[in-house]
């Protein structure tokens, strides 16, 4: 794939994992889509420093979960080249619940943004992406682990593996990937909310390379993915945590 004059859209790229994949692909050649919710500063300081390097990028609002904004969102994104090479869906919210009466609010917010905005961005994306183009969506290791208080992060990650192997067997013959990356505990404000210095070290100890993750680890593996060496992966859940699951 030549990135030289590709399109890239990432959801949820004004902060964290996704700003590091929007920077890595803009990096990688790509004009690059940066997709915020609500924090319009912190996008447009994404957008800055790409362009300070060199690349190209613009930002973009639209609520992943709401139906007008996703299909505005792809509209403008395929009309900046007239093609939509890669979309990377990295939106996402992880508000800690048990599975209790009291916590069906915070069930239901979850799965309306994570496992709803994951079904629109990826049924746009099927219809958007150009033949051999690449969608890409972000999942989590914590799926493996069953932590208490995490069930309906977990449960809106696992429907979206789900949906991921499900789409890629739809588009078959269009030459087009579909995968997720599940990343580990990773240095985001995301990750670090609510947590004690403690807590965080003791998350940090569980994998056999005794760390935190970086964003820049998992925008490597996105842009493997996005670029040619990801040609032959398919319909797979990448897990980059160190060995943490």
């Amino acid at each position: 794939m030549n990135t030289s004059t590709k399109t890239a859209l990432i959801t949820g790229a004004s902060r964290g994992i996704g700003r590091a994949i929007a920077e890595r692909l803009a990096k990688d050649g790509f004009t690059v889509i940066v997709n915020y919710a609500g924090h319009a500063a912190s996008a447009e300081d994404t957008v800055q420093a790409i362009v300070n390097q060199g690349g190209n990028a613009i930002a973009i609002q639209a609520d992943v979960a709401s139906e007008a904004d996703v299909s505005r969102l792809f509209a403008q994104a395929k009309a900046i080249n007239g093609q939509l090479d890669v979309v990377v869906h990295s939106a996402g919210i992880m508000p800690m619940a048990k599975i209790t009466p009291a916590g069906i609010t915070d069930f239901d917010k979850v799965i309306h943004t994570n496992l709803r905005g994951a079904f629109l961005v990826l049924a746009n994306a099927a219809e958007s992406v150009s033949d051999g183009g690449r969608i890409i969506a972000l999942s989590t290791s914590v799926i493996a682990k069953s932590f208490p208080a995490y069930g309906p992060y977990i449960a809106s990650k696992a429907g979206v593996e789900g949906l991921v192997h499900v789409l890629a067997n739809e588009l078959r013959g269009r030459n087009i990937t579909v995968n997720a990356v599940a990343p580990g505990p990773t240095g985001t404000d995301l990750f670090f909310n609510g947590k004690s210095e403690e807590q965080i070290n003791a998350i940090a100890k569980l994998a056999p390379l005794e760390r935190i993750g970086e964003p820049d680890e998992i925008a490597g593996i996105v842009a493997t993915l996005a670029g040619p060496d990801g040609s032959w992966v398919n319909s797979q859940v990448i897990r980059v945590n160190g060995g943490f699951a």
